[in-house]
């Protein structure tokens, strides 16, 4: 997904946005008002409040309420002149954390485990019915963390390098390792699955929204399914911004609200008519007709964290057989794609690695030439390898993808018609997402199944996806070998050591060609001028923006002064 290292630097960076951020800085904050957001997940509705249920979104919902250990240091972002675009949805650079409920931390080696030591005075906010206000101890971490390991929808092996969970004191926490495992900091401190709930909304039900309690800079007061999250200002939130050298408490904003708006073109409208303040991702084709019809917008232009593929389940004939799979890859005009679909805002080779993750990622003219021609259009070879693999005349497969998408709803089509030019037909299958996802997670998903999912960061983008019995495996790809790799992966602490290991299993899973490898798509952000304290940043822990929305504050007078 890079043609020129630099270019690359620019689209993962992307988040200095058109007109200048850093202007932003020199007005003082102010505090009030209401936010209005269309989220990068603005077509779904929160999916689970329970972190016990492992739903992948559950931090972009509950991250606003709930808190981890640790969390992105916003001031190493780009906006204030660091070299963190904070766009990614799971990576966190060590020099890029910061403590959250955590004050500091110690990898421990005799005996192997790791030390946290939590800030003293959070709160939790009373929650009327279910818990009064009162301090957050280890004992709260402890509980958390036992209670995300008991459930039976755990990612397979997640926790396996884990031993027990000690409150060794009020303030400290102690993670007792059976072996190194290097996302350690990913699994436990700022991961999908390390939200601390306390145990008081567990037994008044974690699951119901009306229950959920936390640390964090806002309290959950109203939830319809499938049209707003809205979220109310922590009195006694304990955290600070500090703004031309003076510290402010946080969070700015009173109320912040979520939208869920499943049509595009009612998005686009909300956007234009400052319905919304933020719409967090619109696709590349619309901005030229956004920036003319409403030029006072704030873009930002970043490279998608979503890969995009149609994963061939591995397990199904005739997806058993690598030439099948590789034929339907060489099937695809991907510059085609790139141009018609994508309007040239596309990258070709952006997944399973992310341009960003630096001694990771390798760009497509650095691979060798049987990766190569997976990317070129190339139907005569197509053809000769199904013959080859006993498929002279073609078949016939149906192609799972989820109504939910507005891209993968015109992007299924145009794949089916070119699989069709060497004699493969693509009998297409829209779904409602709760029956896409799981349809996955049981297994029961079609022998094609076009989706998006998440880069996360440099190891689980591998694992989650390749290896054997992973719950986001949807190619069903197999291989005892590729998963001992992974093993030596996770054991080895050598940072320089694990990128060339990654590199290498990167290039034979693309070989392998569980997946058609389609292009990543850039896609845009858009504010508002009045939105302050805001570059586009994503995420600053597992899809979790919580933390950048309490920094927002809105210039109340300059809202008015442009008739909103």
């Amino acid at each position: 997904m890079q043609f020129l290292k630099n270019a690359l630097a620019g689209a993962a960076a992307a988040l200095l946005a058109i007109g200048g951020a850093a202007a932003q800085q020199a007005q003082k904050p102010q505090y009030g008002g209401t936010l209005e957001i269309g989220t990068m997940f603005v077509t779904l509705s929160a999916l689970s409040w329970d972190p016990h249920d492992w739903n992948w979104k559950l931090n972009h919902d509950t991250g606003l309420f709930y808190e981890q250990l640790v969390a992105g240091d916003l001031d190493k972002s780009k906006r204030k002149g660091g070299k963190h675009p904070f766009v990614a949805d799971a990576y966190l650079a060590t020099e890029a954390q910061r403590g959250e409920l955590a004050e500091k931390w110690e990898l421990v080696e005799n005996p192997l485990s790791v030390v946290f030591t939590l800030r003293k005075g959070i709160m939790f906010p009373e929650k009327p019915g279910v818990m009064p206000s009162r301090e957050l101890t280890a004992d709260d971490v402890v509980f958390a963390f036992n209670r995300l390991r008991s459930s039976p929808k755990a990612v397979p092996s997640y926790y396996d390098f884990l031993g027990d969970v000690v409150a060794k004191d009020k303030y400290t926490v102690v993670f007792n390792f059976k072996e190194y495992n290097a996302e350690w900091d990913y699994r436990l401190a700022w991961g999908f699955y390390s939200t601390v709930t306390p145990k008081e909304v567990v037994d008044a039900g974690a699951g119901n929204w009306k229950n959920v309690n936390g640390t964090g800079p806002f309290m959950l007061t109203d939830f319809v399914n499938g049209n707003s999250n809205t979220y109310t200002r922590n009195p006694i939130y304990w955290d600070k911004e500090k703004i031309d050298g003076q510290e402010y408490k946080l969070p700015f904003v009173d109320k912040i609200i979520y939208r869920t708006i499943k049509d595009e073109a009612t998005q686009l409208a909300a956007i234009r008519t400052a319905k919304l303040d933020m719409l967090e991702s619109i696709n590349a084709r619309h901005v030229p007709e956004l920036k003319k019809s409403t030029p006072n917008l704030v873009l930002a232009r970043r490279l998608s964290i979503l890969g995009s593929f149609m994963a061939m389940r591995t397990d199904t004939k005739p997806f058993d057989d690598v030439r099948v799979r590789r034929a339907l890859n060489m099937a695809l005009n991907k510059k085609e794609i790139i141009e018609a679909h994508y309007n040239g805002e596309a990258m070709m080779h952006a997944y399973p690695m992310y341009p960003d993750w630096d001694g990771y990622f390798d760009s497509l003219d650095k691979m060798p030439a049987s990766v190569k021609e997976l990317y070129e259009y190339n139907p005569k070879k197509a053809k000769e390898l199904l013959k080859e693999a006993g498929y002279p005349n073609g078949f016939t497969f149906k192609m799972q993808f989820c109504s939910c998408s507005p891209d993968h709803v015109e992007l299924a089509p145009l794949l089916a018609a070119y699989l069709e030019q060497v004699g493969v037909k693509a009998e297409l299958q829209p779904t409602e997402y709760g029956a896409f996802l799981s349809a996955m997670t049981t297994k029961k998903h079609q022998a094609g199944y076009l989706m998006n999912s998440s880069h996360t960061n440099p190891t689980t983008t591998i694992r989650k996806s390749f290896i054997s019995g992973q719950t986001w495996n949807p190619s069903m790809y197999a291989d005892a070998k590729y998963d001992a790799k992974m093993d030596a992966v996770y054991k080895e602490r050598d940072e320089k050591k694990r990128q060339q290991m990654l590199r290498e299993m990167t290039v034979e899973i693309l070989e392998a060609a569980p997946y058609l490898w389609l292009p990543t798509p850039y896609v845009y952000a858009a504010w508002w001028p009045w939105v302050k304290n805001y570059g586009g940043e994503m995420s600053v822990g597992s899809i979790r923006p919580g933390p950048i929305y309490a920094r927002i504050w809105i210039d109340q007078e300059l809202k008015k002064k442009m008739g909103h």
